[in-house]
């Protein structure tokens, strides 16, 4: 049901988008009915030089007070980072989510690949990217009610709303926004509904507000300085331009592209000629959109070639700049997309075209000016590729690139476009050892959200081909005309061609078949497995012997990971068990068999070393817990804060408790006492084995390990089975049994022993496993998902004795590590975790490792 209503809700918002497209197309069209396309290029020529110069000193000042809502955040979280490492992420950040919409998300996948790699935790990356959408969102609000109440009257007649009626909802809003500040004020918490919201200080806010002003100051002077003289007063376009790019980002159209333009034609068009403005908004989306995204380009394939050249940036610098590369390459592929798209439908300069009358036959002219169309939509495909770091993405990206731009020289001598092809071909080049994961980019199926970015390309495509030929009168001729001069057939054409190729593939990605099924694992593959994790010094990698879950190694056999699959998730338990290095390709092998077969990857229970790999793959991490880890070189039962548990085990001795540790040898001789005490503990808890993250009384996984014993009078009353490795660092228990006459205690006096036992045969710490949902951020910016797992920690213990737990792991003074769930975004951790809690086989029970 939860599915069902996640995939209606996706094609609803894509829907949705799609409509406003259409209604934006629409409008634009019609305000624009008496502007041609010529007029439109003539007012860009009459640009001046100066004023362009002007436009990228506003865009510096702009994007440099953006870098400040990042500063502003970590400030907030009480984390320090260098400014050089903060500036060249949130650059990078804001320019992809300008470029390609959808901030929160695109914007935030850039902040989390690089402030993972600086040190940052989830919760926090996420308390960054909540700090920096809503102090936006609060300061645009702010800034354009307060424009507007100053301003009302010189607004009004722009957008034939009354002056009062302007000033009455501007007062409305600032009243609301003071409310909230008033009510939030001392960090207090302001509980809206269900939900909880803490405003910053007012120190904070009042710098986040100056640095909103700025920001929207600078970047609204960027267009107003592209405005022809006298059109508007600037404090009056401020409100404007404030509601414009509110409402463009409100409509979740990406860039809010046509919704933006819609809103600054219908309030100016008014007071100046149309086609004026629309040369002003190509310039202002180019200068503001589209360079900082180059030069944020240049910045990492500079760093690349110091690098080649064996001249190092700072360390920092060059870990974040590695990270970001492929998401910037793979937004620039969307903007060269666009590009070759919309260049096949609008006319060739006269000039070009009597070059190439003289050089190139028509046939390769029709050719190429229809194939180019294609390779546009073809670079949408690539582009998620890229952003994933995909080795065939990378090749299929250079040799379409090299294709482009051999076309768009031969069907237009487009000097430009070429250009940036070029640029994008060094950038490949150069960054060629950061696609170095080995996939086929047709394993995955296209989301909804990419196949509507496709869709609504074609559409904005549509509206440009109305736009240019809105003076030719179409008639059936128009699909069979050949002609040099003939331009309208060709974009009539390359459009026809746009609409089949894209609904082609958005049919092919949706309808298509999943392929694979799990493996299950042989004998050898056992016997691989059990030689890795003797190696390293993972103890809960043991859980590989239950033989319950499929194995995938690593190319070269040093790695695995274990997993199953649950509905639609395939779920792999801890990080991979191997080597480090061997990791990121494993992970990302994981990601795309997964994918290839129509489910979703998910890790679970995974420490912080691995959370840059699940980062790079385009995985976010949720919080599920804390892993404790009681440190036995020094484990002595002296001093006061042992001295609770020094009383069990005097308690326990005078019972007449006695521990010892049976060796696998050993095991069979008492094997139907383990049964015995099993089967008593399993009754009296009502409970059934479980399996996947937590091991059942299964003979051979039992005699595969030693077994720890508590004696009463001779007789076995618990027991718990040892995992440890050959590493001999670390050791853990899995399976904890007792008979419900075991005298109180009995678990602590075994645990106590054991930590002993193992203290005196050299090992270094004992894992007391997770305590689900224990350590999840209380800081007030903290994740929605942190917020819902705390109040289930704090309120729910009629379902699980989830303090309870953190309880008798804190007896021991353990340290404390988090421990994540790597899922894709949206609703996806919701259903992974119920995926994960089915599979374990014991509800919301399921995410205890012990």
């Amino acid at each position: 049901m939860v599915r069902h209503i996640w995939f209606r809700g996706r094609l609803l918002t894509a829907a949705a988008t799609i409509l406003i497209l259409g209604l934006v197309g629409f409008a634009i069209f019609h305000l624009t009915s008496e502007v041609r396309y010529d007029d439109v290029l003539s007012a860009l020529t009459r640009t001046s030089w100066a004023s362009i110069a002007l436009t990228v000193g506003f865009t510096a000042l702009s994007f440099l007070a953006l870098t400040f809502y990042d500063v502003g955040a970590l400030i907030y979280l009480k984390r320090k980072l260098p400014y050089a490492d903060v500036a060249l992420t949130a650059t990078a950040a804001y320019a992809v989510g300008n470029t390609a919409g959808f901030g929160p998300l695109s914007g935030g996948a850039i902040r989390y690949r690089a402030y993972s790699r600086l040190g940052l935790k989830p919760e926090e990356i996420g308390g960054v990217i909540a700090f920096v959408t809503l102090a936006f969102g609060l300061g645009l609000a702010s800034v354009a009610s307060l424009s507007l109440l100053m301003i009302a009257p010189e607004v009004a007649p722009l957008v034939g709303v009354s002056s009062s009626a302007l000033r009455a909802i501007s007062v409305l809003i600032l009243t609301a926004l003071v409310a909230l500040m008033v009510a939030g004020r001392d960090n207090r918490a302001l509980q809206l509904g269900r939900f909880s919201l803490r405003f910053p200080d007012s120190r904070t806010a009042s710098r986040q507000f100056l640095i909103t002003v700025l920001d929207i100051a600078a970047s609204a002077s960027v267009l107003y300085v592209l405005l022809p003289d006298g059109v508007i007063g600037w404090p009056a376009f401020l409100a404007i331009y404030a509601v414009a790019v509110g409402l463009g980002v409100l409509s979740h159209v990406p860039a809010g592209l046509g919704v933006f333009e819609t809103v600054i034609i219908a309030a100016l068009g008014k007071t100046a000629d149309v086609d004026t403005i629309l040369g002003a908004l190509v310039l202002y989306r180019l200068i503001y959109h589209v360079l900082p995204l180059l030069l944020a380009v240049i910045f990492v394939i500079g760093a690349e070639l110091r690098s080649l050249y064996h001249k190092p940036v700072a360390s920092s610098l060059r870990r974040v700049g590695g990270r970001l590369t492929p998401l910037l390459l793979a937004t620039l592929a969307l903007i060269l997309a666009a590009m070759l798209v919309f260049s096949s439908v609008t006319p060739t300069p006269d000039e070009n075209l009597a070059f190439l009358a003289d050089y190139v036959p028509l046939p390769i002219i029709e050719g190429t000016h229809f194939l180019a169309s294609l390779l546009g939509l073809v670079l949408v495909i690539i582009a998620r590729g890229l952003a994933r770091r995909l080795d065939s993405a990378w090749w299929t990206a250079l040799v379409v690139a090299v294709v482009a731009l051999l076309f768009s020289l031969l069907k237009a001598v487009a000097l430009v476009e070429a250009s940036f092809l070029a640029f994008f071909i060094v950038s490949l080049l150069v960054t060629h050892r950061l696609f170095d994961r080995p996939a086929n980019l047709t394993s995955e199926r296209l989301t909804i959200p990419w196949l509507t970015a496709m869709l609504a390309l074609c559409a904005f495509a549509v509206i440009a081909l109305l736009f240019v030929y809105r003076d030719v009168e179409y008639s059936n001729a128009l699909w069979w005309q050949f002609e040099l001069s003939d331009e309208a057939p060709r974009g009539l054409r390359a459009v026809l061609g746009l609409t089949i190729f894209s609904g082609a593939v958005a049919l092919w990605s949706l309808l298509r078949p999943a392929r694979g099924t799990l493996s299950v694992s042989s004998s050898e593959d056992m016997e691989k497995a059990i030689a890795i994790v003797r190696a390293q010094a993972v103890s809960d990698a043991n859980l590989v012997r239950m033989g319950d879950k499929s194995l995938m190694f690593s190319a070269d056999g040093r790695a695995f990971i274990m997993y199953g699959r649950q509905a639609r998730s395939w779920i792999a338990l801890f990080d991979p068990v191997g080597p480090r290095d061997a990791w990121p390709d494993l992970i990302w092998q994981f990601i795309e068999e997964a994918r290839s077969c129509g489910c979703r990857p998910v890790f679970y229970q995974v420490s912080p070393a691995g959370l840059s790999y699940y980062a790079d793959a385009g995985l976010r991490a949720f919080r599920l817990g804390e892993l404790a880890t009681a440190d036995l070189t020094n484990f002595e039962l002296k001093g006061g804060k042992w001295a609770t548990l020094r009383q069990t085990v005097s308690r326990g001795q005078r019972d007449g408790l006695q521990f010892s540790v049976i060796e696998p040898e050993g095991i069979p001789a008492i094997m139907k006492e383990l049964v015995s005490v099993s089967d008593a503990w399993l009754a009296h808890h009502r409970a059934k084995e479980k399996g996947f993250s937590l091991g059942a009384f299964n003979p051979d996984y039992i005699v595969a390990q030693p077994v720890a014993v508590l004696r009463l009078e001779g007789r076995i009353v618990a027991f718990a089975n040892i995992l440890i490795t050959g590493a001999c660092e670390e050791g853990t228990i899995d399976l904890m049994r007792f008979r419900p006459e075991a005298p109180k205690g009995s678990m602590d006096f075994l645990f106590v022993s054991l930590m002993e036992y193992l203290r005196d045969k050299g090992f270094k710490r004992f894992n007391l496993g997770m305590a689900p949902l224990a350590g999840l951020s209380e800081r007030r910016s903290s994740p929605v998902w942190d917020k819902v797992g705390r109040t289930v920690f704090e309120h729910g213990e009629r379902f699980y004795n989830f303090k309870g737990l953190k309880a008798f792991k804190s007896k021991f003074h353990p340290q404390w590590e988090p421990r994540y769930m790597a899922a894709g975004g949206g609703i996806n951790p919701v259903l992974a975790l119920m995926d994960a809690t089915f599979l374990i086989g014991g509800g919301v029970k399921g995410i205890v490792k012990k």
